[in-house]
Order: structure tokens, then sequence, then C-alpha cells
């Protein structure tokens, strides 16, 4: 099989309409674009991208619920019941990641008191509640904000 011997097929050999070249082509005057109007002009398609033809747009009528705030961070929660369980002592995002707690090292990690914790461990994260903090100094542990 060589380049020259390969055949398309008769649908891939048509050739492409010519519009807008004079009366006798079919496609001459208004080029197919009809009279008048916004279709008529050069820029129709430009910024109409939404433009449902007068029948209101699928954003206008979709229903809008909810609310998003801009301002709300992405914390990741970890309890301690999972800490206590964990055969680590110290905790750092990447320890807590490797551990498969939390999923990205960038995103705050916040600390909850969920659960009992008896061993010492240190703890290295953005956030923690007052009661985390209080029960993991109570077990001799050390709490780090960073």
């Amino acid at each position: 099989m060589q380049l020259n011997t390969l055949n398309p097929g008769k649908a891939k050999t048509t050739k492409r309409k010519r519009i807008g070249r004079g009366a006798a082509s079919g496609w001459g005057t208004t080029a197919g674009r009809g009279q008048k109007g916004a279709g008529a002009r050069k820029s129709a398609g430009a910024g109409r991208i939404r433009f449902e033809g007068g029948q209101t747009p699928l954003q206008r009528r979709l229903p809008k619920r909810g609310f998003k705030s801009r301002f709300v961070k992405d914390v990741q929660i970890v309890n301690l019941k999972k800490l206590a369980a964990s055969s680590a002592v110290d905790f750092d995002a990447k320890v807590l990641v490797d551990l498969g707690m939390v999923k990205s090292v960038n995103s705050p990690i916040k600390i909850l008191a969920f659960g009992t914790i008896d061993k010492a461990i240190t703890v290295k994260v953005n956030s923690i509640s007052e009661k985390a903090k209080a029960a993991i100094e109570a077990a001799g542990g050390k709490v780090e904000i960073v």
C-alpha cells in the first residue's frame, strides 16, 4: 500500500461549498445568510455563544439554588480517635497524607477532639480545637501551630 493508491471514499472527495462567488453558483448575493438582521452581518457569530434565537436561554431557565461563599476555607479534618489509633508519634502534614488521614499537604489541617488519646504525641498542624489541644497536652504531648 502506498499513499498514491489510497482511496478516501466518495464522501471524502466532496468539494466544499464556495459561497459568495456570484449568482451562477447558487450561493451569490446574500451567500445563504438571508435578508438583513443580525445573521446577515459578518459579526453574527461573535459574542452570541449562548444565544438561542430569542428563546429563553438555558442558564435563565434552570433554577438557581444554594449559595457558595467565596471566603470559606477548605479545611481537612482529623479526629483525635484516628491519631490515637495510629502507631506514629510525630504528626505533620506529610505524615498525615502518608497515613491516608488527609488528601493534600497544601490544604489547611485542623484537629478536632472526637475520641480520646492516651499516648504522648507531637502535632504540627494549621489549627486545632481547644478541647483537642487540652487532651493532647494532658496526655503529655505537644501541639505546634504552623
